[in-house]
């Protein structure tokens, strides 16, 4: 595997809250864990897009496994550790981790969009 150097910036920015306005917030979350089947990279992760409330309406984690859906080939024989939550009631679908760097822009993309929908008027 090669070495990400996006890792030094996702831990760098382990429990940061970052205000979004109008009562939404953004919790970060990442820390060096020894590097297994389930977490290849070595990073357990928690990014997640909260409304006023604190209930989270976005997350991109690698808390725990979930089942990859029917439409993937022997998706009964593997469990994706990272994945992502697309609102409250989401059990995760599985997210595809190329490195730190391209899994902060995708959840600032969607933590974008996600804010954009829910600020329409």
């Amino acid at each position: 595997m090669r070495e990400d150097h996006g890792i030094a910036t996702l831990i760098d920015l382990h429990n940061q809250v970052l205000d979004q306005g109008g009562g939404y917030w953004i919790k970060l979350e990442a820390w060096r864990v020894e590097a297994s089947d389930g977490i290849p990279h070595g990073i357990r992760y928690s990014l997640t897009l909260h409304e006023p409330y604190g209930k989270r309406i976005l997350g991109y984690d690698n808390a725990h496994a979930v089942k990859l859906p029917k439409k993937y080939k022997f998706a009964g024989q593997r469990l994706a550790y990272d994945h992502k939550h697309r609102h409250v009631s989401d059990k995760g679908l599985p997210y595809e981790f190329q490195d730190a760097q391209q899994l902060l822009v995708d959840f600032f993309a969607e933590a974008d969009r996600v804010l954009m929908e829910v600020r329409k008027p």
